[in-house]
C-alpha cells in the first residue's frame, strides 16, 4: 500500500478558506500600521548563524534550525571529529546559516546594515513566518507567523502610546475584546539588580515566563540550575507571587525591594 504523503510535524497546510481569513487579518493589521506611519520591510528566511547565535540565551540557541552548508559539508572534518559525535562542534563547522527564530534580531541586523539609507526615527513593521525547533504540541508549532512593530532612533514614550493604540484599533476592527497588558523591561532589569543577579536577567525572565506552564517549584529549580543563588531566590519569591492590580503590585514591590 502506497504511503500517504505528509508534512513535517509542527507545520500546517492552509486551505483557501483559511487563507482568506488570514489575509483579512493581515490586511487589517497592515492598514492600521500604515495609518500610524509605519513602513513594511521583509528579511530573508535564513540569516548567518553569527547573527542569530547568542541572542536568545542558551535555551533559545538550541531551538535554532541550522542549515547544512552546500556541497560536501563533511570535508572539513577529521575522522576523530566525526567519531566524537559532538553535535555543537559539528554545527559550528557544518552550518553557517539558520532559519530565523524571531523578527527582532533580523531587524536589528537590517538597521545596522542599512543605517545610511534610513531616516530616523524609523518606524517599521514586519509580518513573516519564523521557525523554532521546539517540541510540537497543541497551539505550539515549529513554523508560525509573527507580527512585529518597532520604532528605532527615539526614546519618546509617545511611541509606546502609539503601540497601545495600534493594538487596540486592530482588535476593535476584528471585533475581538481583549485586555492589553504593558510590560517594561526596565522593571525586570531593576528586579534582577535588586536581588543581586543583574547578570542573569535573561535567565530569570525566561524562567518566570514559564510560571503558568510548569509551576513555581519547577521555575525555582530552573533558576538554581542557571546559577541563581538561594539568597536571590528567596528575595525573588514575593515578586513572582505578586497579586492584585497594578497599583497594589507596585506598592508591594516598594516594600519588598
Amino acid at each position: 500500500m502506497t504511503q500517504k504523503p505528509a508534512i513535517p510535524k509542527g507545520t500546517r497546510d492552509f486551505s483557501p478558506v483559511e487563507m482568506a481569513k488570514r489575509n483579512y487579518i493581515f490586511d487589517t493589521i497592515r492598514e492600521i500600521f500604515h495609518i500610524f506611519g509605519f513602513q513594511q520591510i521583509e528579511t530573508p528566511a535564513m540569516e548567518n548563524l553569527s547573527v542569530l547565535m547568542g541572542k536568545y540565551g542558551e535555551e533559545g540557541d538550541k531551538l535554532l534550525f541550522k542549515i547544512l552548508n552546500s556541497g560536501d559539508c563533511l570535508e572539513k572534518f577529521t575522522e576523530d571529529e566525526l567519531l566524537s559525535k559532538n553535535a555543537a562542534q559539528f554545527a559550528a563547522k557544518a552550518c553557517e546559516k539558520g532559519l530565523r527564530y524571531d523578527l527582532t534580531v533580523p531587524f536589528a541586523r537590517f538597521v545596522v546594515q542599512h543605517r545610511n539609507d534610513l531616516a530616523f526615527p524609523f518606524k517599521r513593521y514586519q509580518i513573516q513566518p519564523v521557525w523554532r525547533a521546539d517540541r510540537p504540541q497543541k497551539g505550539r508549532y515549529r513554523e508560525f507567523y509573527q507580527c512585529d512593530g518597532d520604532v528605532i532612533g527615539s526614546d519618546s514614550l509617545l511611541y509606546e502610546v502609539e503601540f497601545i493604540q495600534i493594538i487596540d484599533e486592530v482588535f476593535r476592527r476584528l471585533g475581538l475584546h481583549v485586555c492589553v497588558k504593558l510590560n517594561n523591561r526596565k522593571i525586570l532589569t531593576g528586579i534582577a539588580e535588586m536581588i543581586g543577579e543583574a547578570g542573569k536577567m535573561t535567565d530569570i525572565t525566561v524562567a518566570i515566563d514559564k510560571l503558568d506552564k510548569i509551576g513555581l517549584d519547577a521555575v525555582n529549580e530552573e533558576l538554581r540550575n542557571k546559577g541563581v543563588s538561594e539568597q536571590a531566590l528567596e528575595l525573588l519569591q514575593p515578586v513572582i507571587l505578586l497579586k492584585g492590580n497594578n497599583r497594589e503590585q507596585l506598592a508591594e514591590l516598594k516594600v519588598t525591594l
